[in-house]
């Protein structure tokens, strides 16, 4: 008797537990995210310079609307929620960042001609993969969806209206940032329902080539395309730096007009094949409930209790952890290397880029070992195909190039992370030969000559000094385990000294980590609420009380140089009080 009544206990119990998974399953987590979340400046605060378009995890493509002609690093993605004119919708953007760059291939619809049109919050939604908005002088409805290296939209005007199309790819970040210039651009009308072309530029990611593939649901009536104020009418062709067309629809066709962009960074025929693979149809609802379904795939990964409140914030935060990095290779397996030298991947691998280190190596990279450890493999390889050619692992790489922004060396932790977890597919020597030469090879920020001549950083020969000190400390801390674990005694006795660095930067009379100079002495005055910018000040992004905490491979020294548990407490308490 009692063994039937623990079976059907357990019998009751596993019907419980399905039930229970069923019904989490038949949960949409999507519509707890809310894309806006972090799009504008509240009370004078810094934008998130998150954006509300189209994207699906991990995309080339983030098909969003551009409220600014020239987004800055105030409105680094192209959109602030506080704007009441949309400029066009273009496929690519950073997220979260604090500076501009992509905003490739812009698309506007027109009745009049104008190249922009104001619009409320009230006619403009977004859900994960998905934003619809009304453009108000213009009355046209603009809903935007995508796959991984396509942007579909779909513009819908009054009957007897006659729709027309800008493509702008002269239209980009503020031309005034990083030295940001079109290099070589081209227009080309393939036939009445196809426009492919180009662009090279420079910025932040330094040299980008994009190529792309446009395919309209309608036939173009007639086309101008424009080179600066030159205007060319009906011309298959054009070659410039300020390149634009206009292409009109007939008015006989249906009123709804179906946009479709492919792109690849590596040539036009790939675009081609990206699209044909992954957007054969015109079916714009198919096309954005998969890129639904795609969101609620990841977003199920984690599921919480708790109000609706707070799944809004969880949600939407997890969603934005997955909007980067960017898928960087073509359903061929094709990229543009960063030699710019086209290469494959394996098939069934994926190249990345869009490795924003200093701002995801502390929880979003340890997060995805935990729900996207497929990923991790090609995350991994693509930093280290960097590696092959740099002869040193990303620091900030954008578009397949490092733009140096920031500092650390924020890959290693990452490749080690991945390694001492045990994700298959990371080959461990390869990930140590890796890091072990971007802790020795120097490069922009990295003087490690410097940083074996005196142990510390000092602030007149690197500024930021006492932040990279800090950091460092902790890198060569995460290269020393990995050497442990492969059995390099020399190597982790080294890097493991190399790790107590930040031990010469702490002053035991004020209870701070502060800069010196090369001859060992305090630089003053110091205050150790002064915020440091990047470039010119000891401090990144931070300051001294900050930057105080920031020992986290040896905590326990850390509270032995505070003066022991009590006083480190003290220090804690007053910091989240008073901080």
């Amino acid at each position: 008797m009692k063994l039937k009544s623990m079976m059907k206990r357990l019998v009751n119990l596993l019907v419980a537990f399905i039930l229970s998974v069923n019904c989490i399953s038949a949960q949409n987590l999507t519509r707890w995210v809310n894309p806006f979340i972090g799009t504008g400046a509240v009370q004078s605060s810094l934008s998130g310079n998150n954006y509300p378009g189209a994207t699906v995890p991990f995309g080339m493509v983030q098909l969003s609307p551009d409220t600014r002609e020239a987004p800055d690093w105030a409105q680094a993605s192209g959109y602030d929620y506080n704007d009441s004119i949309i400029y066009g919708f273009s496929h690519t953007r950073l997220s979260g960042t604090g500076a501009s760059d992509f905003i490739d291939i812009l698309l506007f619809p027109t009745i009049s001609d104008k190249r922009k049109s104001t619009f409320t919050h009230q006619h403009e939604q977004a859900r994960p993969g998905y934003y619809q908005v009304l453009l108000k002088d213009e009355k046209i409805q603009a809903e935007l969806t995508a796959s991984v290296h396509v942007g579909v939209h779909c513009y819908t005007c009054s009957d007897g209206d006659q729709l027309k199309l800008w493509l702008d790819l002269d239209h980009s970040a503020n031309k005034g940032s990083w030295n940001r210039r079109i290099i070589q651009s081209q227009l080309r009308m393939v036939s009445p329902t196809v426009v492919e072309g180009y662009r090279i530029i420079t910025g932040w990611a330094k040299l980008r080539k994009i190529y792309f593939h446009l395919e309209f649901s309608q036939p173009v009536l007639s086309n101008q395309l424009y080179d600066g104020n030159r205007m060319y009418e009906n011309t298959p062709v054009i070659n410039g730096t300020e390149l634009r067309g206009l292409f009109c629809f007939d008015k006989k066709w249906n009123k709804e007009l179906i946009c479709k962009v492919a792109l690849s960074p590596v040539s036009i025929e790939n675009a081609r094949l990206n699209m044909a693979t992954e957007v054969p149809g015109w079916d714009f609802e198919y096309i954005a409930r998969a890129a639904e379904t795609s969101w609620e795939k990841e977003l199920k990964k984690i599921i919480i209790q708790g109000t609706d409140l707070q799944k809004k914030i969880f949600y939407t935060a997890l969603y934005h952890t997955m909007v980067q990095p960017n898928t960087m290779s073509d359903v061929n397996g094709e990229y543009m290397a960063s030699d710019y030298v086209t290469r494959s991947v394996a098939k069934g691998e994926v190249h990345y880029s869009t490795f924003s280190l200093w701002d995801t190596f502390r929880a979003a990279h340890p997060l995805y070992t935990l729900i996207h450890t497929h990923r991790i493999p090609d995350f991994v390889k693509s930093m280290m195909r960097q590696y092959d050619y740099y002869g040193y692992l990303p620091v900030w790489q954008l578009w397949g190039q490092d733009n140096y922004c920031m500092i650390g060396n924020h890959s290693i932790p990452v490749i080690v992370d991945a390694v001492l977890k045990g994700v298959a597919g990371v080959d461990e020597e390869k990930a140590y030969e890796a890091v072990f030469n971007s802790s020795i090879v120097s490069h922009p920020n990295s003087p490690f000559e410097v940083w074996e001549k005196y142990g510390y950083m000092p602030e007149n020969i690197q500024t930021q000094s006492v932040s990279i000190t800090l950091e460092q400390a902790f890198d060569d801390w995460c290269v020393a385990q990995l050497a442990k674990r492969l059995g390099k005694e020399k190597d982790y006795n080294h890097f493991m000294k190399r790790s107590a660095f930040y031990r010469n930067l702490f002053n035991s009379k004020t209870g701070f980590f502060q800069p010196k100079n090369d001859k060992g002495e305090w630089i003053e005055p110091f205050d150790p609420y002064k915020y440091g910018a990047n470039g010119g000040y000891p401090f990144t992004e931070g300051n001294a009380w900050q930057y105080f905490w920031y020992v986290p491979q040896n905590i326990p020294d850390l509270i032995s140089l505070t003066g022991g548990n009590k006083a480190f407490l003290c220090r804690k308490v007053g910091y989240i009080l008073y901080g």
